[in-house]
């Protein structure tokens, strides 16, 4: 089966009541929201002097560079769960109220199961990195004209993987211990496409709630107490010193 090229998605209208006049049940509460989840980093540092153009590196050189490695990261991130997202278990690639469709290269409109999706977003995302003539390794060969749609295109579906990690399966993440990995590689992925406008604001504002916590560089710690002047204690000879008679 050929790669399918090109994805799209569907967004739910939520209406205020069911047609039997019944309210819609309440919005599942978002676990990956928690304080005590989102506190959780590998790394304490602002991140965007990790995605900042270096002075000396070519742009696409860095775009290369960055991609090939998130690319690399998400995959690996999505594997360590991969065997709790299986057919059953997602039905369809779903983020939020958001369901992901592909289009194969007829045009034709597909509902993948969320494997299915994940499968098709890496083995595209693999195909093109290793792409001599998109991604060029070789010193003096260059970037086809292409090259920035391609990346952004690559974005964009990492995107959707690491939106569907966080809705359907933060709860397996949390029970391998790996949130603190989650959470710092979204808020780098996130700030990086920010800084070069690789993904459409109205394609991540599903997780907007999520990348304003772990995206704001948090506060610098409170300084510490100066300490206080030790109290010196009068030496022995200046005590005054009572003989008895």
């Amino acid at each position: 089966m050929g790669v399918l090229m090109c994805c799209d998605c569907f967004f739910y209208r939520k209406s205020k009541t069911k047609p039997n006049g019944k309210k819609p049940p309440a919005e599942e509460k978002k676990q990956y929201l928690e304080p005590e989840f989102t506190k959780i980093r590998v790394v304490d540092f602002d991140l965007k002097e990790l995605v900042v153009l270096p002075r000396e590196i070519d742009l696409n050189e860095w775009l290369a560079s960055n991609t090939t490695t998130f690319f690399n990261l998400i995959n690996l991130q999505y594997s360590t769960i991969s065997e709790f997202c299986t057919g059953d278990t997602c039905q369809a690639m779903t983020a939020c109220n958001t369901i992901y469709y592909w289009y194969d290269e007829r045009g034709k409109k597909t509902k993948c199961t969320a494997p299915q999706y994940v499968d098709f977003v890496m083995s595209l995302c693999q195909k093109l990195v290793t792409d001599e003539e998109i991604f060029p390794t070789k010193y003096g060969k260059e970037f086809p004209n292409s090259f920035e749609s391609l990346v952004k295109k690559i974005c964009r579906y990492l995107f959707h993987v690491l939106a569907h990690l966080y809705w359907a399966h933060f709860k397996e993440t949390v029970a391998l211990d790996l949130q603190g990995h989650l959470n710092t590689l979204y808020a780098h992925f996130i700030v990086f496409v920010r800084e070069f406008n690789l993904v459409d604001p109205k394609e991540t504002c599903i997780m907007d709630d999520l990348s304003e916590i772990l995206c704001t560089p948090a506060p610098p710690p409170a300084p510490l107490p100066a300490p206080s002047a030790p109290t010196s204690s009068p030496s022995p000879s200046s005590q005054n010193h009572v003989t008895e008679r």
